[in-house]
């Protein structure tokens, strides 16, 4: 989320400018503007890794080394510092015709990132955009230290798509995902996956988990808003095991052209070398894989239905409801004791329909469910006013009790306006969570507790807390009834005599 006016306001800025400029369509603005702070991050992180080694006394080859693919010209003029000093019509051409060219083939030729960039279209149509664009991003001081800008880009912009409702297509807050992320606490050596990846958001936290866990503490730094920052990995002695970390480890899956272009670059951003993010609908017949990952961490798409012809035969859910199929898929993609963390709407928790019910059946009976974190509703605003919670299951295992936790506040107020406040439950989630199989205590009246899996069984399968959940009721102390109605009829009298002294008055 936005939280830097300054930020805003560029952003705002740059929005405005694509908008007179003849691209109002926000998906359109945000994958043009992606490119183009894209190019300027690319640059920033190719100097930074040249300092980097030549402090450790390291040979570095600059990405802009050679010449851009097919083409005469230098790879060093596809860099920012040199093409955003042309003069504008010069800079247009050269944007388009040359440094176009160098984007889409920055990644290696199996790249799914140069597969995406292969169908990227430069479309910015005027020189004065582009070199007002240009001076906006200079000015945002976009460096490695800001919070994923791409996706927080992509988040503001969000509320001007009028199908968001619809579609599902909001991007879930990166507190909420860094929440989950330290929930399952994914392991240096997983393979992680996320079906419905969008902008990348649960994969690029997860990555920066891993490298938190592995990176000495006396080199972490954190921000206002608790992300880690330079995050080295020092503790990752295995250069092989860094190697599939950076290349092999995460998979996002995502059935949007735009997102999947917009979220490879993202995890290229953060130091993916090669990021395996596919064009792929999850829940159809072409969908093929099972039982790959350790780690699958998501928020799927809420309210979406899929064509019943389409949909996967894997699935034994008789329903097109994508919050419950996704559920389903989810475990069939883990291996056996892999970990899930997913968001899903309230209704997934309490629902009555049969294929409710199986869902639910799956996660308690085919699963281990450890955990159900009701969050409020205002959690996705200004977007959804739709109550979620996370859900956090084992496959295989046996489900002997669920601890369950009711969010309150997650440390922004829960209007439209999200701005930051003092409550804030997730870091009590945390420490709760994970000292939980330690503790005895079971108090119903407080925020957690645990549930045994046969008193869910026996109400239906209903993980909503406040089936379990014991409200405390203090006990009123009323007068006796003798001593109300005395007091009621002095009232009356004291009435009646004002109105007549009122009366008296007009008179």
């Amino acid at each position: 989320m936005l939280t830097d006016p300054q930020l805003k306001s560029k952003v705002d800025a740059l929005w405005l400018k694509f908008f007179a400029g003849g691209i109002s369509n926000p998906l359109t603005a945000i994958e043009q503007m992606s490119y183009l702070i894209f190019l300027k991050r690319v640059e920033d992180m190719d100097n930074a890794r040249a300092a980097s080694a030549k402090r450790k006394g390291e040979t570095y080859r600059s990405i802009f080394h050679g010449k851009i693919v097919d083409s005469e010209t230098p790879a060093k003029e596809a860099r920012w510092s040199y093409w955003s000093q042309l003069p504008g019509d010069q800079m247009l051409k050269h944007v388009r015709d040359k440094v176009f060219d160098f984007l889409r083939n920055l990644g290696s030729e199996t790249s799914s990132f140069t597969q995406h960039m292969q169908d990227a279209v430069f479309i910015i149509p005027k020189p004065s955009l582009l070199q007002d664009a240009v001076k906006i991003i200079d000015e945002m001081h976009i460096s490695e230290q800001n919070i994923d800008v791409q996706g927080d880009l992509y988040e503001y912009l969000l509320m001007q798509l009028t199908t968001a409702g619809r579609n599902g297509q909001f991007r879930t807050p990166r507190h909420i995902i860094r929440m989950m992320v330290k929930l399952v606490d994914p392991k240096v050596g997983d393979r992680i996956c996320d079906p419905a990846a969008g902008t990348g958001g649960f994969l690029v936290n997860a990555y920066e988990h891993m490298l938190e866990s592995n990176t000495s503490p006396d080199v972490l730094e954190y921000d206002d808003e608790g992300k880690p920052h330079h995050l080295i990995g020092d503790k990752i002695a295995d250069k092989k095991m860094l190697k599939f970390l950076k290349s092999q480890a995460l998979t996002g899956y995502d059935f949007d052209a735009t997102m999947t272009r917009i979220g490879a670059m993202n995890l290229m951003l953060h130091g993916i070398d090669n990021p395996n993010f596919r064009y792929m609908d999850s829940l159809s017949k072409a969908f093929t894989e099972q039982e790959q990952y350790d780690v699958i961490l998501a928020n799927p798409p809420f309210k979406g239905s899929i064509d019943k012809s389409d949909i996967n035969e894997r699935f034994t859910l008789k329903t097109t409801k994508t919050e419950l199929l996704f559920i389903e898929l989810m475990n069939s993609l883990l291996v056996t004791g892999g970990h899930c963390g997913v968001i899903v709407p309230d209704g997934v928790l309490f629902g009555t329909s049969n294929a409710h019910v199986d869902v639910r059946k799956i996660l308690i009976d085919k699963c281990k469910l450890e955990g159900v974190i009701s969050m409020p509703s205002g959690v996705f605003k200004p977007y959804a006013g739709v109550s979620t919670a996370v859900l956090i299951f084992q496959k295989g295992g046996t489900t002997d009790r669920v601890w369950f936790y009711d969010m309150e506040a997650d440390g922004f107020s829960l209007d439209d306006k999200r701005q930051k406040v003092a409550q804030n439950d997730i870091p009590d989630i945390i420490k709760k969570w994970r000292g939980r199989s330690k503790s005895s205590i079971v108090d119903r009246k407080s925020k957690f507790f645990p549930v045994p899996a046969d008193e869910i069984r026996t109400n239906k399968y209903d993980l909503s807390i406040s089936r379990y959940k014991e409200v405390d009721h203090k006990e009123i102390q009323w007068e006796k009834p003798g001593v109300i109605l005395r007091k009621v009829n002095q009232m009356e009298n004291e009435i009646e005599r004002d109105i007549e002294a009122i009366r008296k008055m007009i008179e």
